[in-house]
């Protein structure tokens, strides 16, 4: 009797992103309005000035952990805290949506959602880009400090913030900091008008192909 070759074991599930994991806790804390307005607190304070977000923060972190990457969590806690309402409850779907993209550079960073909030005309192209430049050349403590302020504009029109991507890019702000610029820069001049020039494309391919038939003699329609 032949014995069967085993089944094919199936693939495992790609393990969540630590930047992911704590961007949906903070989401779950959110849900309580008396932990929301503590994390909201923090916002634009370095760490020391967070008293009210330990409770809620320290248990979830490494006690050994970079102080860059402290920050950056204490930061995004609160930006995520203070959304606006309109934004609240579309985040858990977009980061539900943004966390099973499998690659992790095809999701937004903060360049893309400012030119799809220059797209959408809800930011005029010369303050994006000057942001962008601005920020290339100011460490993490002063990049905090502007967030608050560029992520509500961005929500309240509606344009969606990659928390866990921006959470990572703060992490290595002030180590690594051109490679980070670049990248929101690259990405922002990809994504600027990208959606117009595809529909003019379309638009385009459309119109011709039209001509083309009319122009075609009526012997080839027989």
């Amino acid at each position: 009797m032949t014995t069967p070759p085993p089944a094919a074991a199936s693939p495992p599930l790609a393990a969540q992103r630590p930047s992911d994991a704590f961007v949906a806790y903070v989401l779950d804390l959110c849900a309580n309005k008396q932990a929301q307005s503590a994390l909201r607190s923090g916002l634009g304070r370095p760490v020391e000035r967070c008293n009210r977000l330990h409770r809620y923060l320290v248990r979830r972190l490494p006690e050994r952990m970079h102080p860059d990457a402290r920050r950056a969590h204490y930061a995004v806690a609160a930006l995520i805290a203070a959304r606006p309402r309109s934004a609240r409850a579309l985040d858990a779907e977009r980061a539900e949506a943004e966390g099973a993209v499998s690659h992790w550079y095809a999701r937004p960073n903060l360049g893309a959602s400012l030119a799809h909030a220059v797209n959408a005309q809800i930011i005029k192209p010369g303050s994006a880009e000057g942001d962008l430049h601005l920020y290339s050349r100011q460490s993490s403590e002063a990049l905090n400090v502007r967030l608050p302020a560029m992520t509500r504009h961005l929500l309240s029109g509606g344009i969606a913030v990659d928390w866990a991507v921006l959470l990572e890019d703060l992490t290595w702000w002030d180590r690594d900091r051109d490679r980070v610029a670049t990248r929101w820069l690259e990405s922002y001049f990809r994504t600027l008008h990208a959606e117009t020039a595809d529909d003019a494309a379309v638009g385009s391919h459309t119109d011709a192909s039209s001509t083309d038939l009319a122009e075609l003699p009526e012997e080839n329609f027989a």
